[in-house]
């Protein structure tokens, strides 16, 4: 793909904002997955963990996506409430890192949320417990089957165990490829006052 120079001329001040309109492009480009995002988290013993999970909502206040708080991410955020996230568009040579505190999401948000989900992702909510071992396929099958037969007759509700994580930022960098590896890197920092401190990075 071929880009000029990226400069914050090129970006807007806010960087929620910027990161909406590269969203934006990401998903007019028609790639599979442009809500795909890896989430770095650091696990009770401190050990580092990362895994993708999609990006379901974002607006001034910060980043949101959904999960079972028993899960191992879910762990990993009630030990230690933070978070990295990168988003990267390979055919768009673009990547948007992250770093922020995370906090839960309440009730209310959450089951509104869930609510909207396929009927068969909210029985798999409830059917597996996620991140724990199992003997294998058929006993998750099964489990699928229990949950099925459970809510057969009624809307399914929210789990208890089940809901919404949203990502504060305190920083962004924005890269763009260029050739010869001399990537365009644009970081933003929160400077305590509600706005950004901006600078370029060496590739």
């Amino acid at each position: 793909m071929g880009v000029t120079a990226l400069g914050f001329d090129e970006l807007d001040p806010d960087p929620l904002r910027q990161l909406q309109l590269w969203l934006q492009e990401a998903a007019a480009s028609g790639l599979r997955e442009p809500y795909a995002m890896s989430l770095a988290t650091v696990g009770p013993a401190g050990d580092p963990q990362v895994r993708i999970v999609l990006l379901r909502a974002m607006d001034v206040r910060g980043l949101t996506f959904y999960t079972n708080r028993e899960s191992q991410k879910g762990r990993a955020l009630a030990a230690h409430p933070s978070a990295a996230a990168v988003l990267f568009w390979d055919p768009l040579e673009r990547q948007v890192r992250l770093t922020g505190s995370v906090r839960e999401l309440d009730r209310a948000e959450s089951a509104e949320y869930f609510a909207a989900r396929p009927r068969g992702s909210q029985i798999a909510a409830w059917a597996s417990q996620q991140s724990r071992p199992i003997t294998d396929r058929a006993a998750l099958e099964e489990r699928f089957a229990a949950a099925s037969a459970r809510f057969a007759e009624v809307t399914v509700p929210l789990p208890p165990h089940w809901g919404g994580y949203r990502i504060a930022p305190r920083s962004f960098e924005f890269w763009q490829g260029r050739p010869d590896r001399l990537h365009d890197r644009l970081r933003y920092t929160q400077d305590g006052h509600r706005g950004w401190d901006r600078e370029r990075l060496m590739p």
